[in-house]
């Protein structure tokens, strides 16, 4: 059944041309924000495309699922998409995508528990160097202040979401530096960025060999980060955010030579300094809206023979 195989076949090439497309883009840096939704709206159409094949593959190869897929339908519908001529690759096909949807789902499960092992276990050492005082319930402060000799702040995901900073940072962050650290960390924590990762990372330890998946781990992580300096850029200017990166990192060998933790970080204050003119409304409301339209293309081919047959 030719729906199916293109379909597949629309995934295969979303999945090889959108990371190349978009590592070309010039306006992903500038619109972080928007570049997410791009991301999220590429990898979707990915899966629908993927997961529309394996429901028409399936119900060309097998009479059952055909019945419960279009129970109901009129009969030229049915016969608009010629199921009953498939070859046996559509039982194949049905069953190697519906086998990729269960490890696809399987990474995803893996990938909250061991996030919130993680957690469970960063808010106890948490407890440990900040004993609760006498009332205070387990995640009721949302700032927790760490004695510690080297600077650093970072969020805590969960329910209760915690900013978590160390003496040394507050000693080294001046002025309105400090608001604007707590302001990034408080974007990340508003924008949920923790379930993009978390999916991310899922899709990518499923699927390695397929790009899209690799690329949208990667620049998950990224464009998060952009996403949340521009949150803490516009309370409090691009020069006191980019000062107060500095200030918190310049100890650890990020911005001399050689290879260092966080290599994207030279990049970012680079970013925050330079004066890029960023897109305008209603640039950002036509790629946004364009993005919107992706994941709809694999379900316009799926209902095109439908459309065609009651046409």
């Amino acid at each position: 059944m030719w729906v199916s195989l293109a379909l597949f076949l629309l995934g295969v090439l979303t999945a090889v041309a959108a990371p190349r497309l978009l590592s070309r883009a010039d306006w992903v840096e500038r619109e972080p924000v928007v570049a997410l939704w791009v991301w999220q709206c590429v990898v979707a159409a990915v899966l629908v495309s993927f997961a529309l094949s394996m429901t028409f593959s399936a119900s060309a190869a097998w009479k059952a699922v055909r019945g419960q897929v279009f129970a109901g339908a009129p009969h030229a519908v049915v016969d608009a998409y010629e199921l009953g001529t498939s070859g046996p690759w559509s039982a194949a096909l049905a069953v190697v995508l519906a086998a990729g949807g269960l490890w696809s789902g399987a990474m995803l499960g893996r990938e909250i528990g061991r996030a919130r092992a993680r957690r469970r276990r960063r808010r106890g050492d948490l407890l440990v160097r900040a004993p609760l005082l006498p009332g205070e319930r387990p995640g009721g402060e949302r700032l927790v202040v760490l004695e510690g000799e080297r600077a650093d702040a970072w969020w805590m995901a969960g329910s209760a979401p915690q900013l978590v900073i160390t003496t040394a940072a507050l000693r080294r962050l001046k002025g309105r530096q400090l608001d604007a650290v707590l302001a990034h960390e408080q974007g990340h924590a508003r924008a949920r960025h923790d379930w993009l990762l978390h999916s991310s990372a899922a899709l990518a330890a499923g699927f390695p060999g397929i790009p899209v998946f690799a690329a949208f781990r990667e620049e998950m992580h990224r464009l998060v980060e952009l996403a949340a300096d521009d949150v803490a850029s516009r309370r409090f200017g691009r020069l006191t955010i980019a000062l107060a990166l500095v200030e918190l990192n310049e100890d650890r060998g990020v911005f001399g030579p050689g290879p260092a933790h966080d290599a994207d970080l030279p990049q970012r204050v680079n970013r925050l300094l330079a004066a890029t003119p960023r897109l305008t409304a209603g640039h950002r409301l036509r790629l946004t809206a364009a993005a919107s339209l992706v994941p709809v293309v694999p379900v316009l081919v799926a209902f095109v023979p439908a459309l065609s047959a009651l046409g």
